[in-house]
């Protein structure tokens, strides 16, 4: 049997090739600057997704502790387990919701078919429901009637009467 090669020896000889040793050092050089990086990231990341000064800390060290063998595993537990928002995100929704409610409040709406309504009508277009009584609210402020008599813009469709 002198015509097989010895398995051991040609492992020996690949394993003790230069190229070889430096590909190793390089693989092994990468997965611990990915696990230290990723860990780095995860801090990062929950300090944008929370106030809480210590969950940065423990999210780091959770990939930490995963040794660089199965850190992927911690990554995969941290991406289920972390906010979905960050701090920044829920900043800017809660500021589009403040603007949304200030553009409605800006512009009033009928009660009934919610169509909207400028503030000086008296009767919503699309539904006909009353709005609001003007003319009792201006006597009451004192204010004067509007040009063209004191009923000149409560008519709802019809010309007003002349008087006689």
């Amino acid at each position: 049997m002198e015509g097989l090669p010895d398995p051991g020896q040609i492992w020996n000889d690949f394993t003790s090739n230069p190229v070889v040793q430096l590909a190793a050092t390089l693989i092994v050089v990468y997965v611990v600057m990915l696990w230290l990086g990723t860990a780095y990231w995860a801090f990062r990341d929950m300090q944008a997704r929370t106030e809480n000064p210590i969950l940065p800390y423990f999210a780091s060290a959770l990939i930490i502790f995963f040794t660089p063998l199965v850190f992927v595993f911690a990554w995969l537990m941290y991406i289920i387990i972390r906010p979905r928002e960050s701090m920044a995100e829920v900043y800017e929704r809660s500021l589009a919701e403040e603007s949304l409610l200030a553009e409605m409040e800006k512009h009033r709406t009928c009660p009934t078919c919610r169509a909207r309504v400028a503030d000086d009508w008296i009767v919503c277009p699309s539904c006909r429901t009353r709005l609001h009584l003007r003319l009792l609210r201006d006597r009451a402020a004192g204010a004067r009637p509007p040009a063209g008599g004191p009923r000149a813009d409560c008519h709802r469709g019809r010309a007003p009467r002349a008087r006689a």
